[in-house]
């Protein structure tokens, strides 16, 4: 008999299909917000009109602007852009750009509520994983809240959860509360074609991920499978249909709905597995973009773990449309069609690194949760030499 419970976090609302300048006046009004602060990429800043089209629409109440943000979320980016906040007298954080801006944007409104100043602040808010268990330390909510527009598809926006590096340990860290999730997330397709081609399909396939780890999840239940089938369907037909044609906005958006579809399981307490966890190290240890991480990850995962749940795969399949086809197959045949890369080699990870990142995967709590058990870093090694 299915058994759980289903979590859910501090988010209002998701504004879809709408201009984002238009939609960021609209909550800036509902919320009374009087200083707006805007945290972007430095391209969307610097060779794109959006920020310029966001400036406008807020007039009086554009109260600055932070444009660096490297990937994988910098404590230091971090401080850097809390302190520029604070000094502008934020009463709202809007964020736009991919993952890294988003998650970054989470960790500055902790920053802005603890009067955090400085990297080693940060350290009593991060959660910590020992021997499998994360411990989450309790503290209080952000008063200034964050509204997310991304322009990417991995999906971070819906979690309550921001990935931050600790570039001196050179470990993505989690900083995780209800709280810190976007107040609101608006999802205009029109801001997405600036995204770099290869950006978009590599963070659609981290969407198609978050599915299929969801559907072959130990907490799956028919409410996360009906939304990770979905999800699966909707990115399988709009990913290639973006490729095809990057000026399709009704295929963005359907898979800017897809990636949201994918989240629903992870935000409201399905646990996750090796794909996911050996995919935070590389990140945070060897800085291979999010999305890269899933295309090469995720089939051999599969592979992996179809000794315990080859049947199940069966559903993934059949959710693409080719049911009589592995997924693990069919999988990496739709990554490779989308032109992203398939092995740890074609990231820039050198063999004699495996060691060392398959001993930081025991530090990811999503190791312990992979379908097929994982116990320790000789069984981390045997899917990374496979994805070598």
């Amino acid at each position: 008999m299915q058994s759980g419970t289903m979590v859910f976090t501090a988010m209002n609302r998701v504004i879809f299909g709408q201009p984002a300048a238009e939609a960021i006046v609209g909550e800036a009004d509902r919320l009374g917000a009087k200083r707006v602060f805007v945290l972007t990429g430095r391209t969307l800043n610097k060779r794109t009109e959006e920020i310029a089209r966001v400036r406008q629409a807020l007039g009086a109440r554009f109260a600055g602007v932070h444009d660096d943000m490297p990937a994988h979320s910098p404590r230091e980016a971090v401080i850097a852009c809390a302190n520029a906040a604070r000094e502008a007298g934020a009463d709202l954080l809007v964020t736009l750009g991919g993952g890294s801006v988003t998650d970054g944007g989470k960790a500055v409104t902790i920053c802005l509520e603890h009067n955090i100043s400085d990297v080693d602040g940060m350290e009593p808010f991060r959660s910590v994983v020992e021997g499998g268990k994360r411990r989450i330390p309790d503290f209080r909510a952000p008063k200034v809240r964050q509204i997310a527009v991304p322009t990417t598809l991995s999906a971070g926006e819906f979690n309550a959860r921001a990935g931050i590096t600790n570039t001196r340990l050179k470990l993505k860290q989690s900083f995780m509360h209800r709280g810190i999730v976007p107040e609101s997330v608006i999802l205009d397709p029109a801001v997405t074609v600036h995204t770099p081609q290869w950006l978009w399909l590599s963070s659609g396939v981290r969407a198609v991920d978050h599915a299929v780890e969801t559907l072959l999840s130990l907490d799956a239940n028919d409410y996360t499978d009906a939304t990770a089938l979905q999800a699966l369907r909707t990115l399988g037909a709009g990913l290639p249909a973006v490729k095809a044609d990057p000026a399709n906005l009704e295929a963005r958006l359907r898979c800017m709905m897809g990636a949201w579809l994918s989240m629903v399981g992870i935000v409201s307490g399905t646990r996750l597995g090796a794909s996911h966890a050996i995919g935070h190290i590389l990140g945070g240890s060897a800085n291979v973009p999010h999305g890269h991480t899933s295309c090469v990850m995720l089939p051999y995962v599969l592979d992996y773990n179809a000794s315990v749940n080859g049947e199940r795969q069966r559903e993934v399949a059949t959710a693409l449309g080719r049911p009589e086809v592995p997924a693990a197959t069919l999988l990496d045949q739709l990554i490779r069609d989308l032109g992203m890369p398939r092995t740890l080699r074609e990231v820039g990870i050198a063999e004699s690194d495996l060691p060392r990142l398959a001993q930081n995967c025991m530090l990811d709590d999503w190791t312990y949760s992979n379908p097929r058990p994982i116990s320790g870093p000789e069984q981390v090694m045997e899917i990374l030499r496979a994805a070598y």
